[in-house]
């Protein structure tokens, strides 16, 4: 063999291997790095963990009310007369501010319903994260189901191909009508059609699965990946324990305690409070201080002078104390008490309602499985008698006492029970993690965790 001859030769493998599609070269992923990708990447995941610290930062906010803040600055201006305050204090050349509160009823209420929200927002967190793992699970294992589809479509589509050929020729030849040639190729068409719908239905996932998990858009699924999900639990509280237990329902218990206690600190703002409070001043020469802060003159009595009072003007000014407050009449915060506790009672209806719907749903997710597993058993083996019905009418065309019709209804039904076979066994996988979110069970079984 020449050079150019082997030099051509490899420059059509090398032009081979380069118009693959990149589907086939792309290598299969696991369900349990996709998912593990999808946690770290989903946009959800990003919002909620965002949420989760601005509640934990609210808490913190109220919570350091207990701790004094400090400010400093100056309060210059020109005074005419005697110096009046600033926006309410002296004018000062340097000033220093420390406040906090000491004894505040309404405010203890508060951080407790901002401890309440933050927590809140930890379920919200997990319960999103179950919602991801859910999202990739079900999008990966429908994925590998229109994969294997399309695995077997096109050897359905060359058979039917040949079929349609066949039938046109006897067609041709008098031997069957017009109306047989329709048929097949009305069954070619419906092949086409299932392979055009899977195909589509395929790239729908890959790309949805590529913004979740950040990979690129050619991903390959390996269906052995998919651990197989627990049995039921056959127990019938097992829809009242997961209400108990399921993140959202948590969340709505958490949030009704957090506008309960919100209420409490509302109605304890009418309370007494008292706060800490200090202040620094250096005052300055050129307000006029010293014009209305002089010192007396020597008093004459017969007690002495040391009991003249004496005013005198002096830079350097401070006080320290407790600010306490007596609320006597409010009535705009009674109302927004009497707000607050509306606030609270709905609160409590809707974590009642998110709790029965949880165990609702839980209970049909059950009977559900139990409806899909049948139904999966029933499609087995309608799948199993079309595939004999095939294998017999190929069978009795080679011994001649079948006609193609024969064969292409046989082949065309045995597709059609492999379809409904995969179409029930996503559903029954559709229902049996709906049962493990439910559950609490969900991340256990994606990625293993004990």
């Amino acid at each position: 063999m020449t050079t150019s001859c082997r030099g051509a030769r490899t420059a059509k493998w090398i032009l081979a291997v380069v118009l693959l599609p990149s589907s086939l070269l792309a290598e299969p992923v696991s369900l349990k790095r996709v998912v593990e990708l999808a946690l770290a990447h989903a946009t959800g995941a990003g919002i909620a963990a965002a949420d989760e610290e601005r509640a934990a930062a609210g808490y913190r906010e109220l919570r350091n009310n207990y701790i004094p803040q400090l400010s400093t600055g100056a309060g210059l201006g020109y005074s005419y007369g005697f110096p009046l305050a600033l926006e309410g204090s002296a004018p000062a050349l340097f000033n220093i501010n420390t406040q906090s509160a000491l004894l505040n009823p309404s405010l203890h209420d508060f951080i407790r319903a901002a401890k309440a929200d933050s927590a809140v927002a930890s379920l919200k967190t997990k319960d999103e994260r179950n919602q991801i793992i859910q999202d990739a699970a079900l999008s990966y294992a429908e994925l590998a189901k229109w994969e294997q589809r399309l695995a077997k479509l096109p050897e359905t589509e060359a058979d039917a191909n040949k079929m349609q050929a066949a039938v046109a020729a006897r067609v041709k030849e008098g031997v069957d009508s017009e109306i047989d040639g329709k048929r097949a190729m009305l069954s070619a068409a419906r092949v086409r059609l299932r392979i055009a719908e899977a195909q589509g239905a395929a790239d729908v996932l890959r790309e949805h699965l590529s913004k979740l998990t950040g990979l690129s858009a050619n991903i390959q699924t390996d269906p052995d990946s998919i651990p197989a999900p627990p049995a039921p639990a056959p127990n019938e509280m097992a829809a009242k324990d997961a209400a108990t237990s399921n993140p959202s329902v948590e969340s709505a218990v958490e949030h009704a305690r957090a506008q309960y206690l919100r209420a409490q600190g509302e109605h304890k703002a009418l309370w007494p409070s008292i706060d800490f409070a200090a202040q620094y001043a250096l005052l300055s020469k050129f307000n006029n201080y010293q014009n209305y802060y002089i010192p007396s003159k020597p008093c004459n009595t017969s007690l002495g002078e040391f009991l003249c009072v004496t005013n005198q003007f002096q830079q350097n000014n401070a006080t320290v104390g407790v600010s306490i407050r007596f609320p006597l009449f409010n009535a705009s915060q009674r109302a927004r008490a009497q707000a607050a506790d509306a606030d609270a009672l709905k609160a409590t209806k809707q974590a009642e309602a998110a709790k029965n719907q949880v165990s609702e749903e839980t209970l049909r997710l059950q009977r559900s499985v139990a409806q899909m597993q049948a139904a999966r058993d029933v499609a087995q083996l309608e799948y199993e008698i079309a595939e004999k019905n095939l294998t017999s009418a190929q069978t009795r065309i080679d011994a001649g006492t079948a006609t193609l019709h024969d064969l292409d209804d046989a082949r065309s039904q045995a597709s059609e029970r492999f379809i409904a076979l995969q179409d029930v066994t996503f559903e029954l996988e559709r229902s049996q993690l709906g049962v493990l979110r439910s559950t609490g069970e969900l991340e256990k079984w994606a990625l293993g965790t004990p």
